[in-house]
């Protein structure tokens, strides 16, 4: 989870911050290092858009996986991991992402080699998926259903 925690040490957060204490953070961070504060230093105007973007980037994956968006999203995600199909899946770098029938795409974080390799002996990858991964690893959306 070394993406999570590297994102985590940017923002100057722990894995216990709410919703609302992250948002803050990112807020003062952001009002911080605006580039518009350095119009007059042109080095210091590049380093504050590098660093916005990188807090943009942190903020945004870390509030995918707050436990609080998950809930919300939970009956969705139970919905799909229960009734569509796996089509397909890919791991890199201990992320497994996964591909379900009706359109959702979600990434597991820090999935051990040994899983995957579990995983890609499965008769059944859809199930072992529910069984073994979906309730085990830090997971995130990454694509919603087509719009039908």
């Amino acid at each position: 989870m070394k993406k999570v925690a590297d994102y985590r040490k940017l923002l100057g957060v722990d894995k216990t911050v709410e919703l609302k204490e992250l948002k803050t953070i990112y807020r003062n961070l952001m009002k911080e290092w605006h580039p518009d504060k350095f119009n007059d230093n042109e080095t210091a105007k590049l380093e504050a858009e590098e660093k916005s973007k990188e807090f943009i980037e942190a903020y945004n994956f870390l509030i995918s996986i707050a436990p609080e968006t998950l809930e919300s999203f939970k009956e969705e995600y139970l919905h799909t991991i229960t009734n569509a199909s796996l089509i397909d899946y890919q791991y890199k770098a201990r992320v497994l992402e996964v591909k379900y029938s009706d359109g959702s795409v979600y990434e597991y974080f820090d999935v051990p080699n040994n899983i995957y390799n579990k995983l890609l002996n499965s008769d059944v990858p859809g199930r072992f998926v529910r069984r073994n991964i979906s309730g085990a690893f830090v997971y995130r959306k990454t694509a919603n259903p087509a719009s039908e």
